[in-house]
C-alpha cells in the first residue's frame, strides 16, 4: 500500500507528459529484466525460430544458408536489447527510487512456480521437436524427394551375353551408385522421345552418387557413340567384353530359348559351310568383332574414357574385377570379396545376401544355361575366323585378353 500511495502523491505532482514517459519507462524496464531474467532458456529457441521464419521467405533456400541467417539475426536481437536497455536507463534515470520499488515488484511477480516452469519446459520440448522436423522438411525439399534425378555420369553400353548385368547388380551394392535396373535403350531405340524423358527414366541420387544405366546394344549402334557424346561429352563408359566365340554360342543359346525352331547354330554361322565362309552379318558373330565397333566409339571418346572389363575374370575373380570399376569412378573400394561366393549350380559368382533381404541375390534363369554342343571343328574356325580382329583389339585397347589361350577350354565350355 505505501507503494501505491507513494505513486499517487508522484502522479499528482508531475506533468501527464513525465508521467507518461515514466510509465513507458517502466515497461521497457520490465520487458529487458524478463528477457534477461530467462534468457538462457530462450536464447535456442528464438535461434530456432529464426530458422523456421527463414523456411516461410523461401522453400529453396538451403539449410547452411538458414544457419547464416540464424545467426546474423540472433546478433541482431541482441544489439536491439542493448539498445532498448540504454534508452531505458537514460529515461529513468531521474525516477531511481520509484523504478528500483518497481524492479522488486517485478521481480516478485515474475518468480516462476513450478507449474509455470514444466508448462514452459514443454513448450520448450515441443519447439524442439518442431525444430527437427522443420530441419528435416528443408533437406528433403532441397534434395527433391530425398535426390535429384539426372543424366547419366556412366552407361555400361556393352556387350551382350558379355556379364553386363552380373557388372551392374554387383555395382549397386555400392552406396554412392544408383542404376536402372531395366535396359532403357534410349540412344538406339528411344532417342526421339527427348533427354527429358530420359533423364525421368534415372533414379534419383544425392550429391556424390553416380547415376547409370546399362544397354549393352549401344556398343554394335554405329550413331549410339555420337549420340552420347552429345549428351555428355565427360561421360564414362564400360564395355564387359568375353572370348567372342564363348559369347556367340551364349548369345544364340537366349535366342534358342525364346525360339526353338530357329536353325541349329551351325547353319547360322556359316554362308557356306563346305568353302569355311563364315557369315559376319549373323548378329551374333557380328557382335564379337570388337575391334570394328570400337573403332566407331574411339571417334568420339578418347580410352581414358573407357574401361573394359574381362567378362572371364568376373566369373573367376569378381572382386578383383570390381576394384578396378570402382577406381575407373572414382569410387571407393566398398564392393569387395566379401560380397561374393560361387554358386556351384550356376557356375558363376552371386552375391551374398544383402542388409536388406533375407536371401541371397543370384541372376535369374536366363542366367547360366546349358549350352547345346557345338561340332568342335565349327569352334576351332571361328577363333581362327576373330583371332586377327582380337589382335587388332588388344592393340586398341593396351590389353590383352589372352582369349587365344582359351581355345581348348572354349571347346569344352557347357555353361553360359
Amino acid at each position: 500500500m505505501a507503494f501505491w500511495s507513494s505513486t499517487s502523491v508522484f502522479t499528482s505532482k508531475v506533468p501527464r507528459k513525465i508521467l507518461f514517459m515514466f510509465t513507458l519507462s517502466l515497461s521497457v524496464t520490465y520487458l529487458f529484466y524478463s528477457l534477461m531474467s530467462c534468457y538462457n532458456s530462450l536464447q535456442f529457441p528464438l535461434q530456432e525460430n529464426y530458422v523456421y521464419q527463414g523456411r516461410l521467405v523461401t522453400e529453396e533456400t538451403t539449410f547452411v544458408t538458414l544457419r547464416e541467417k540464424l545467426y546474423s539475426a540472433s546478433q541482431g536481437f541482441t544489439e536491439f536489447t542493448e539498445a532498448e536497455r540504454t534508452t531505458a536507463v537514460s529515461a529513468v534515470k531521474d525516477h531511481a527510487e520509484a523504478e528500483q520499488r518497481t524492479v522488486e515488484w517485478i521481480r516478485t511477480q515474475a518468480s516462476p512456480t513450478k507449474s509455470a516452469a514444466a508448462y514452459h519446459t514443454t513448450a520448450l520440448e515441443r519447439e524442439h521437436q518442431e525444430f527437427s522436423t522443420t530441419d528435416s522438411d528443408l533437406r528433403v525439399n532441397c534434395t527433391s524427394d530425398y535426390g535429384e534425378k539426372k543424366l547419366p555420369q556412366a552407361i555400361i553400353i556393352g556387350v551382350k551375353k558379355g556379364g553386363t548385368r552380373a557388372l551392374l547388380e554387383a555395382l549397386r551394392v555400392h552406396p554412392d551408385v544408383r542404376a536402372v535396373g531395366n535396359e532403357p535403350h534410349f540412344f538406339d531405340r528411344n532417342y526421339e522421345k527427348g533427354l527429358d524423358w530420359y533423364r525421368d527414366l534415372m533414379p534419383s541420387t544425392l550429391e556424390g552418387q553416380i547415376t547409370m544405366e546399362k544397354t549393352p546394344s549401344y556398343f554394335v549402334t554405329n550413331h549410339a557413340p555420337k549420340r552420347i557424346h552429345s549428351m555428355a561429352r565427360d561421360i564414362k563408359l564400360i564395355i564387359v567384353v568375353r572370348n567372342p566365340v564363348t559369347r556367340a554360342i551364349s548369345d544364340y543359346t537366349q535366342t534358342l530359348s525364346k525360339k526353338p525352331e530357329i536353325p541349329t547354330f551351325e547353319v547360322l554361322a556359316f554362308k557356306n559351310r563346305t568353302l569355311g565362309l563364315i557369315d559376319a552379318s549373323w548378329s551374333a558373330l557380328r557382335i564379337g568383332i570388337y575391334a570394328l565397333h570400337l573403332e566407331s566409339w574411339m571417334q568420339y571418346f578418347p580410352l581414358s574414357q573407357m574401361h573394359f572389363v574381362s567378362g572371364e575374370r568376373l566369373i573367376v575373380d569378381p572382386a578383383g574385377e570390381m576394384a578396378k570399376v570402382q577406381d575407373f569412378l572414382g569410387l571407393k573400394r566398398i564392393v569387395t570379396d566379401k560380397h561374393f561366393y560361387f554358386n556351384k549350380t550356376k557356375g558363376f559368382p552371386c552375391l551374398k545376401k544383402p542388409e536388406d533381404s533375407s536371401t541371397p541375390r543370384c541372376l535369374g534363369k536366363s542366367k547360366g544355361r546349358t549350352h547345346p554342343k557345338i561340332d568342335p571343328d565349327v569352334i576351332r574356325r571361328l577363333h581362327k575366323f576373330y583371332k586377327p580382329f582380337n589382335m587388332m583389339f588388344y592393340q586398341m585397347t593396351g590389353q590383352n585378353f589372352e582369349w587365344e589361350l582359351e581355345e581348348d577350354s572354349e571347346s569344352r565350355s557347357s555353361q553360359d
